[in-house]
C-alpha cells in the first residue's frame, strides 16, 4: 500500500445548508434532497447502511434498498435474517443514506414494525421472476454448504413452482417501515466545519437544531 490510510484526505466544497433554507418537515427535506441525489447517484441513490441491534446491544451493520417513503422508510428482507432476528428482538434501529456526488449523508433514527402483509403481498408481486424464486429458495443469514446447494435448492423451487399461476410470497418474508424520531442532515464542508442540521420528533412536532460538526 504506497499511502498510509490516515493520510488519505477528502475535502469538501459544497454550498453550506442553512436553516433558512430548510422545510418545515424532514419528509419534505428528504424528498428534496432525494431528487437532487437521483440525478447524479442514479440507482445507487436507494442504497443505505442499516444498522440493527440484538437484545444484547451488539450491533451489526449492512446495504439494503429503500423501497418506500410514507411516514416511514421502507425497506425488505427475509424475516428469519440476521437483521430479521434482531429487529424482532430490539425493533429500533438506524439508516445512513451516503450521496457521495454532493457529500451529503442523512441519518435516521427510529422505531421499526414489520408492515401490513397486503403491502409485503403487493410489492413482492412487482418483483422479477428471479427475485421471486431467491427469496422462497435462500435460507438467509444461515449456513450453507456450497454455492451448488444453494442452486440446487433454485432448481428445486423452480421445479416445484412450474405451471403455477404465480409465485406466492414466503410467510418469511416482506416488509419493514423505520419510524423516524431523529433525522439529521449532514452537508460536508471546507476544513470539516461541517453543516449538521436535526429534525426530533416532540410529539406530533419535529424541533430543528443545529449539531457541532
Amino acid at each position: 500500500m504506497g499511502e498510509s490510510i490516515a493520510d488519505i484526505r477528502c475535502e469538501y466544497v459544497n454550498t453550506g445548508l442553512d436553516e433558512s433554507s430548510l422545510a418545515e418537515n424532514p419528509f419534505d427535506q428528504f424528498q428534496q434532497w432525494f431528487a437532487e441525489a437521483e440525478k447524479s447517484e442514479g440507482e445507487d441513490v436507494i442504497a443505505m447502511t442499516l444498522a440493527t441491534a440484538s437484545r444484547r446491544g451488539i450491533p451489526s451493520a449492512r446495504i439494503v434498498l429503500l423501497k418506500g417513503v410514507d411516514d416511514g422508510f421502507l425497506f425488505f428482507t427475509n424475516y428469519n435474517s440476521h437483521k430479521g432476528r434482531e429487529l424482532e428482538e430490539n425493533p429500533h434501529a438506524a439508516l445512513v443514506f451516503w450521496w457521495r456526488s454532493q457529500n451529503r449523508q442523512v441519518r435516521i433514527e427510529g422505531r421499526v414494525e414489520q408492515i401490513a402483509s397486503h403491502e409485503s403481498d403487493s410489492y413482492f408481486a412487482s418483483r422479477p421472476h428471479g427475485s421471486k424464486i431467491s427469496a422462497v429458495a435462500s435460507p438467509q443469514s444461515q449456513v450453507i454448504e456450497s454455492r451448488q446447494v444453494l442452486q440446487e435448492r433454485v432448481a428445486e423451487v423452480e421445479r416445484s413452482l412450474s405451471g403455477s399461476d404465480g409465485i406466492p410470497r414466503p410467510e418469511n418474508w416482506g416488509g419493514y417501515r423505520l419510524l423516524p424520531e431523529v433525522i439529521e442532515f449532514w452537508q460536508g464542508r471546507e476544513n470539516r466545519l461541517h453543516d449538521r442540521l436535526q429534525y426530533r420528533r416532540e410529539g406530533e412536532e419535529w424541533i430543528i437544531q443545529r449539531l457541532g460538526p
